[in-house]
């Protein structure tokens, strides 16, 4: 647990640090770019655009879902350039983690004036 949260801290250190450079405004995918050039910069370990397959009544179905991010093996990041975060966002950071196993995960929006209020964290219930 205590891994995961010094994980965790890294990722919106990362991210805090992508948003004093771009601040807020842009589309998502140039803070998806950024972001994972500076997880590069800070050795953090990194998958980008995760295919996410799903797999129903026995039959793999394509396609499946792109997780933005996974962090070493242990957390996915979901990046948005919103409005507000809306319940479908959070429902998709936690589909993804029942999906995944993954035990953490975080929701940033990046259109937030101060990031940190931007920053969402759920754990995954469903993890073995």
């Amino acid at each position: 647990m205590l891994e995961q949260e010094r994980l965790t801290g890294e990722i919106i250190g990362a991210a805090i640090e992508v948003h004093r450079v771009l601040g807020p405004g842009l589309l998502e995918p140039a803070y998806q770019s950024c972001l994972a050039r500076e997880f590069t910069l800070r050795n953090i370990p990194f998958q980008k655009e995760l295919s996410l397959p799903i797999e129903y009544k026995g039959v793999r179905v394509e396609p499946g879902y792109r997780i933005d991010f996974v962090v070493a093996d242990r957390v996915v990041v979901e990046t948005k350039a919103v409005e507000a975060i809306l319940p479908v966002h959070e429902a998709q950071l936690l589909t993804y983690l029942k999906l995944t196993k993954i035990p953490v995960g975080l929701l940033i929006n990046f259109h937030e004036p101060l990031l940190k209020n931007g920053v969402v964290r759920r754990a995954n219930t469903h993890s073995a």
